[in-house]
């Protein structure tokens, strides 16, 4: 059966106007339309916060759970019906903070669920306090002089639970999104998309400089496996290997040809140049990847157990509860 888009919305949402949850919605059912999973084989899990609320929104299996705890409750919903391909929506705050634990270990164990991170660097529910991706200095309800905080960077944290696909996609680019989306879902063990987005509440113009088209074309680079990493409007600047970091060079001077340019693995088990890429940003004069910047197969952590279920029930006398107590000494009381 062919399945559109119409066939995965539900409900009208309620965020702010201009909030990056609508445009994320919309390329979330998209790429649902596009997978072909029938919503009844489709379960979106989701924490507390604004774009917690996005499984009332779609026409799936779908549960709004406690703040920080999704990651917990996708990982349940995946062990006992593997069958479900399992979305778990979470905010910078709701799964980088209080689900922190429940996020890495989810990376950990490989969970084989989808996490999306809607990325905004604040608490925008809770009305404006900063979060666990917001800068040092950031000013906000709860730091009014500045947070004296370093932030956590996505990609680090994933990368150091050692998890084995991080993808990034901007909210306003539907195509990237879409892209994103789709290879998180085909690829078996836990993902981690990051969407980068802003509040236009309390925190507008968190990614401004990647935020429209023509700012991507400037300031963003998007990477695609075995392909080289070149990006510009006119794909003028690629990015070489300078001892053990990257370098901007423009192709064409100073002796850099196309040649020269690194071409982007990520299928690499070793994740040391898709970190640096993954960490890359405006500030240090680099441009922000975008993209499937890891994407490596592993043993996942559903098909385990059910193996090992089979493996320990085949070594065994019972198979049953039943069977189980006539293993033992029975006495029948009259």
């Amino acid at each position: 059966m062919n399945y559109t888009v119409n066939d995965y919305k539900k409900g009208q949402p309620r965020w702010c106007p201009g909030c990056g949850d609508h445009s994320f919605l919309a390329s979330l059912q998209k790429a649902m339309a596009e997978l072909g999973v029938p919503p009844y084989q489709t379960a979106v899990i989701s924490g507390i916060g604004c774009s917690s609320r996005l499984p009332y929104y779609v026409n799936t299996y779908a549960m709004q759970t406690i703040h920080g705890r999704a990651a917990a409750i996708a990982t349940g919903v995946k062990v006992a019906n593997p069958e479900l391909t399992v979305w778990q929506v979470s905010g910078d705050g709701d799964g980088l903070a209080i689900g922190g634990n429940h996020f890495i270990h989810a990376m950990r164990r490989n969970v084989d669920i989808n996490i999306i991170l809607l990325n905004n660097r604040i608490y925008g529910l809770t009305k404006g306090q900063y979060s666990p991706t917001s800068p040092r200095g950031f000013v906000s309800k709860s730091s009014p002089y500045g947070t004296v905080e370093d932030p956590f960077r996505p990609a680090e944290l994933c990368f150091g639970a050692r998890g084995h696909f991080f993808a990034r996609a901007v909210a306003t680019d539907g195509t990237g999104t879409v892209n994103i989306l789709k290879a998180a879902a085909q690829h078996k063990g836990a993902t981690v998309c990051e969407i980068l987005q802003n509040c236009v509440i309390f925190n507008n113009g968190a990614h401004e400089p990647i935020y429209t088209r023509e700012g991507r074309e400037r300031n963003a680079i998007y990477v695609e496996h075995g392909k080289p990493l070149v990006f510009g409007e006119q794909k003028q600047y690629g990015l070489v290997q300078e001892g053990f970091g990257l370098k901007v060079v423009e192709i064409g001077k100073d002796g850099y040809t196309l040649d020269d340019i690194l071409v982007h693995d990520a299928h690499c088990q070793d994740n040391t140049l898709q970190l640096k890429l993954a960490m890359m940003d405006n500030e240090h004069g680099f441009p922000v990847a975008l993209g499937v910047i890891r994407d490596v197969e592993a043993p996942t952590y559903d098909e385990a157990i059910y193996a090992q279920i089979e493996e320990v029930k085949a070594t065994k006398p019972y198979h049953c509860f039943e069977e189980l107590l006539e293993t033992n000494d029975i006495w029948e009381v009259k």
